[in-house]
């Protein structure tokens, strides 16, 4: 009995002690969001804002320094004909930048399909259905073979693709001997080719088809990208391939997958290019792959991959087009011009990075 009083005594006492104790809840220091604070959330929730931005800002500016004639209709749809196959390339530029990778050869690819297509059309006279139709599996190719030596030798994206864009530019030379397949000859053997580059006209407007299959490109990757089980292990690969693989999503099949979905809107472009220009040049699209990231950087999405939406390489590739025609209409030198955008993507990045730190 006295054993349990004891006990009984020293369980008041501590209870006594705790009685004592301090019995405030923990609380933590709490500070106010600035505005500051507050459009950093919110860019990063909504990268795509950043390029609307500075479109309408684009748009507000050079139609009060360039005057009535940057907001008529004709002029609004010709920066829409104008930036159509950098918008193209931009678009399979993206799905590689998404995986945190990097494409240097969409431009030397996409003119090696052209020069395929008008070889097979014009010089062999094989239909030109069938010449569109090679060109699509050589561009399917060319990005496989990219992804193959990214996923299976290991090899860095920069550096496959720094690599096959010299030997795709070297391809090009040796089909196409240096020299032009001429519009004359285009349309007297293969009219088809240059399809996309017929217009239409609504109001004062005048729409290219290469400029409206911009469009439906990106809309049909923003459906994949945001609707399908495809869409969220691009994302998910970008973010985090360790991470990705371990939660079950097969990440070498998926990045193969991505170079050749890449190589086949590039194929696609190919053809579009040829309406474009209105011939089969070996020699055009020289700045193409640096002008395709461009139009991705000030669209919003990530280098690091895993973050932005398709829609902002659009609005990034319009921005450029936008700032080249008001610049123009301005009376500004060419090479200003090109100033103008250098500083433009520099921003771009700077901005990425700032809105980054809110998940850091």
């Amino acid at each position: 009995m006295s054993e349990a009083g004891g006990a009984a005594r020293r369980g008041q006492e501590f209870e006594d002690g705790l009685e004592k104790s301090d019995a405030s809840v923990a609380a933590f220091e709490s500070h106010e969001k600035t505005i500051l604070d507050r459009l950093q959330h919110f860019l990063h929730g909504n990268p795509t804002m950043v390029p609307v931005i500075v479109l309408l800002l684009s748009i507000a500016v050079f139609g009060f320094v360039a005057g009535g004639n940057f907001f008529s209709a004709f002029n609004l749809s010709l920066v829409m004909q104008q930036v159509s196959i950098i918008g193209i390339l931009a678009a399979a530029q993206s799905l590689v930048i998404l995986t945190a990778g990097i494409d240097l050869s969409v431009g030397a690819s996409m003119v090696l399909v052209s020069v395929i297509m008008g070889n097979l059309a014009v010089k062999m006279g094989l239909p030109a259905p069938l010449a569109i139709g090679v060109g699509f599996i050589c561009g399917m190719l060319a990005g496989t073979l990219n992804g193959f030596l990214v996923t299976r030798v290991k090899l860095p994206p920069f550096i496959v693709t720094l690599g096959t864009w010299n030997i795709f530019f070297a391809l090009n030379l040796w089909l196409s001997g240096a020299q032009s397949i001429r519009s004359q000859d285009i349309d007297a053997t293969a009219p088809l080719l240059k399809w996309f580059g017929e217009s239409i006209r609504i109001g004062g407007a005048q729409f290219t088809y290469g400029s409206i299959l911009m469009v439906l490109i990106f809309a049909v990757l923003w459906y994949v990208l945001n609707r399908t089980a495809w869409g969220r292990h691009v994302y998910a690969v970008g973010d985090d391939k360790e991470a990705a693989e371990l939660s079950g999503i097969r990440t070498n099949r998926t990045l193969v997958q991505v170079y050749a979905v890449a190589g086949l809107v590039c194929a696609i472009g190919a053809w579009a290019s040829i309406g474009r220009v209105g011939s089969v040049s070996p020699q055009s699209f020289q700045e193409a792959n640096l002008q395709s990231i461009t139009a991705v950087v000030i669209g919003g999405i990530s280098l690091f991959g895993g973050r932005g939406s398709i829609v902002g390489p659009l609005v990034g590739a319009l921005i450029v087009g936008v700032f080249n025609s008001g610049l123009r209409l301005a009376g500004v030198d060419v090479l200003w011009q090109v100033f103008a955008i250098g500083w433009l993507t520099i921003i771009a990045v700077a901005l990425d990075q700032w809105i980054r730190k809110v998940s850091a």
